[in-house]
């Protein structure tokens, strides 16, 4: 069985995975790892890894996709295979900053539940069944008010990865929802790009976050980059 630490994203649990989880069960020991207690990429990271197996192979879902990029330069060395979902190289913008500290400042005036429902349109495909839709509120709840803070000040000061890709030297999947629209697939193109031997995979009919969406299309990519 191959060790395997999954990162989830913002406002995301281990439930974003669960379902790939399940489908890997035959050659993967899962690990999920916890991005709900620290205020930087790099101590969420460091976190991480002092739970994680000697060595394993790296898997990261948008925010999580940030602490995999940080995990590869605290410690490339236990990293044996590397796959980015849905996620950017890049550090924050301008534009994005602000939209983050608004979200922060929302919390003061609606549910978690409201707020959770409404960014739906820009996480899912148009398409996603309800289930999908309350699998995602669900998680947004659970993570709570003060975890999801947390999470919006490690992704505000998140460091520019880019310099760091060409150092990268494991196999490498990098994947997109077509519809992905937080992180849509030009940014996935300069990740593969700029980390040699990188595979690059679109899947279809999925938004921002696939592993939820299409669970039975990344399970198979992850299970070929497996082995």
């Amino acid at each position: 069985m191959t060790p395997l630490v999954l990162i989830p994203g913002l406002a995301s649990d281990e439930a974003i995975w669960r379902p790939v989880v399940e489908r890997l069960a035959d050659i993967a020991a899962c690990h999920i790892g916890d991005t709900r207690l620290d205020y930087t990429i790099a101590t969420i990271g460091a976190r991480i890894l002092t739970v994680a197996p000697p060595a394993f192979a790296l898997a990261g879902i948008s925010m999580g996709g940030y602490i995999a990029l940080e995990i590869m330069r605290q410690a490339p060395e236990r990293v044996t295979r590397l796959a980015l979902f849905d996620t950017s190289a890049r550090p924050d913008s301008p534009e994005q900053t602000a939209g983050r500290r608004t979200a922060i400042a929302a919390l003061d005036r609606a549910s978690l539940e409201q707020l959770a429902r409404h960014s739906l349109s820009t996480l899912i495909a148009p398409d996603a069944p309800d289930h999908v839709k309350d699998a995602v509120v669900a998680m947004g709840v659970r993570v709570g008010r003060d975890a999801y803070a947390r999470q919006q000040e490690a992704n505000i000061t998140r460091p520019d990865s880019r310099p760091h890709l060409g150092a990268i030297a494991v196999p490498t999947l990098i994947a997109v929802g077509e519809h992905d629209v937080l992180t849509p697939p030009a940014l996935a193109e300069e990740l593969a790009a700029g980390i040699a031997g990188a595979t690059l995979h679109v899947i279809p009919r999925s938004g921002h976050l696939p592993p939820i969406e299409r669970p039975d299309a990344t399970a198979a990519l992850l299970r070929h980059w497996l082995r």
